[in-house]
């Protein structure tokens, strides 16, 4: 069975890994099972989703350094805004590690081409296609160890950082590492984990404000560098950009929404360029206090997946949409038993496995 994925951050099936055993033949592979599969009702969506969105890694490294000439003073005073608002600060030297558990809940729907019975069959196709409903458990231990479990329907993944590498493991590709720097997951900066939010951040672009529903927010970007960009790519996938973009409302300084999008350009040789751009959108809801800290309890958020530029699409890009909604049951600071083990990458993690690491790896591409 074959997966949807953006890139760099996708799995590939396994019986795709033992038939191809060069980079050059799993790419043909991978491209070609990508046009059946990424728009037939009869996939899979249970890997599609989990692949997009249960594990995926933010932009960038909370390490990522920008020249401190260019880290505006606006922004500057947004995230302090931020850390005040959260309480973060009282977190310095005081917490090791955090537990989260939570439930979530998500659907695929599929539209193809831009207009005409492509757009009017879209309602069908959603309602045709049920919901698939979860949960997962989170542990991290500051700043950059994490990992996840997260169970849909009848399949899990899992994922983690022992703060030297990124990986993840899936039932259908087994475990593998991403490519690049290490970066947090960005499930964690969806009001989970002020500090790194705080962190990654503060060098961010001011953009100006933006209304997002009824709230005013202070608008900042974040962009990958180009050397970490060119760590995800090979000779035959490039990343050519990943941003994020954070929203801080204006009242209370808390993080009410989360945008980020890559856009990926594949070309095996003898073939015509193929480009896979992948947004992510959440809304961040209900803050509760947690110890005296912030923390989000509930948000929505939404997938959208196009691929274009490949010759034989006559109609137009191709679209997948991604709906995700999820709910914190518990969270906790200082859970015992915890150590640097946990964290530790399955042995038989593979590195040599392009296509899997990043954000599609988004499935980790």
């Amino acid at each position: 069975m074959s997966r949807l994925a953006p890139v760099s951050e996708e799995p590939i099936d396994e019986e795709s890994i033992r038939s191809c055993s060069k980079r050059g033949r799993s790419w043909r592979h991978w491209l070609r099972t990508h046009l059946s599969f990424a728009f037939n009702k009869n996939t899979n969506h249970l890997k599609v989703l989990l692949s997009v969105l249960g594990c995926p890694l933010f932009p960038v490294s909370v390490h990522q350094r920008t020249p401190v000439n260019e880290v505006s003073s606006s922004a500057q005073y947004i995230v302090q805004h931020f850390t005040a608002a959260t309480g973060c600060r009282k977190l310095d030297g005081h917490v090791k590690n955090v537990f989260v558990t939570g439930k979530v809940t998500m659907a695929m729907t599929e539209e193809v081409g831009p207009s005409g019975a492509a757009a009017g069959a879209t309602a069908a196709m959603a309602s045709s296609v049920s919901q698939q409903k979860g949960c997962f458990v989170m542990w991290q231990m500051l700043p950059d160890k994490w990992l996840i479990e997260l169970v849909l329907g009848d399949q899990k993944v899992v994922a983690g950082s022992n703060g030297s590498v990124a990986w993840r493991h899936t039932p259908w590709l087994g475990a593998h590492t991403a490519k690049g720097s290490v970066r947090p997951l960005r499930r964690a900066l969806q009001g989970l984990d002020p500090v790194t939010i705080a962190a990654v951040f503060s060098t961010s672009e001011y953009m100006g404000e933006k209304k997002i529903g009824d709230v005013d927010c202070f608008v900042l970007k974040l962009s990958a560098d180009q050397a970490d960009l060119s760590d995800r790519s090979d000779s035959t996938a490039e990343t050519i950009k990943h941003v994020a973009f954070g929203y801080f409302s204006q009242k209370n300084g808390l993080l009410v929404y989360l945008e980020d999008s890559y856009l990926t350009r594949i070309q095996s040789p003898g073939t015509r360029p193929m480009y896979w751009e992948t947004s992510m959108a959440t809304q961040i809801r209900d803050y509760r206090e947690v110890d005296g800290v912030m923390i989000a309890h509930s948000g929505q958020s939404s997938a959208i997946i196009t691929r274009f530029g490949d010759g034989r699409l006559r109609a137009g890009p191709e679209i997948t949409r991604l709906e995700e909604t999820w709910i914190i049951d518990d969270f906790a600071f200082n859970v015992p038993g915890l150590s640097v083990d946990s964290f530790i990458p399955p042995k038989d993690a593979r590195k040599d496995h392009f296509p899997l690491d990043d954000d599609w790896k988004s499935a980790l591409d």
